[in-house]
């Protein structure tokens, strides 16, 4: 199975379960997409740019944002995501147009340019070399129109490189019939780590769910390098304690 097949297959085979990560997925949507709006706003975009989600998966950000308005299309390598992503938005009386892509090659699905791209939830790190990794920017630079913006989270590995833990914290999430849990285990090589992502639930009766990846820990300067030698001119981080977002973002300026 070559490396994309493995990022497919372990988003087809999570895709009915990955709303379990959230203790209420909806809330969750809406919450980050306030989160982006202000960003984008702070940019001096609005709802009338033309936004796209690369990395759509099940539509956690790309159905908050355009109950806002936004006018939104989305892709995913994974059409297991995509099918759960369009039925989620016909649930929410959203429009959003979702067409499978790699990121990694836009340009055969898309030939237009977008104001706003986005690619959140640690989506970057999947690139498990330098030399994907500039493909993958260097693919979104092209679809980023001049002027506009690339807006990305990934987690904070430049501390976690100092420590290289075996597993992420857990997520446990109680509810009226019993809890969820989900957490990753993880099994370091140098930069890259192999990881299975676990996912239990008790509420009616005990069962355990396990999903295998793999990532590579992409620190800030690296990444930051990446998007200015693919075309944009400006890189700023934003962390946690500022945007409320769980993850540290980068907003590169086209």
């Amino acid at each position: 199975m070559t490396k994309k097949d493995k990022i497919k297959s372990f988003y087809d085979d999570m895709a009915t379960q990955y709303d379990m990560l959230f203790q209420d997925w909806l809330k969750t949507t809406k919450i980050q997409a306030k989160i982006l709006d202000k960003i984008f706003k702070s940019y001096d975009f609005n709802e009338s740019a033309k936004l796209l989600d690369c990395a759509c998966g099940i539509g956690t950000q790309a159905i908050g944002l355009a109950m806002l308005g936004y006018n939104v299309t989305a892709s995913d390598l994974s059409d297991g995501e995509l099918r759960e992503a369009g039925k989620r938005a016909r649930e929410n009386g959203v429009n959003v147009s979702f067409k499978q892509a790699n990121f990694c090659k836009l340009s055969e699905v898309f030939s237009n340019k977008f104001n706003i791209v986005i690619a959140m939830d640690n989506a970057l790190p999947h690139m498990l070399s330098k030399e994907n990794l500039h493909c993958a920017i260097e693919s979104i630079s092209n679809q980023t129109d001049k002027g506009g913006i690339f807006v990305a989270s990934i987690r904070d590995y430049d501390e976690l490189l100092k420590q290289k833990p075996q597993c992420s914290t857990p997520y446990i999430y109680k509810t009226d019939k019993g809890q969820k849990v989900s957490f990753q285990v993880w099994e370091w090589l140098n930069e890259n780590y192999k990881f299975t992502q676990y996912i239990i639930d008790d509420e009616n009766s005990v069962s355990i769910s396990k999903f295998d990846c793999e990532y590579r820990a992409v620190k800030r300067e690296e990444l930051t390098e990446h998007l200015l030698s693919c075309g944009f001119t400006k890189v700023e981080w934003k962390f946690p304690e500022e945007t409320q977002f769980y993850q540290p973002i980068v907003i590169a300026i086209k």
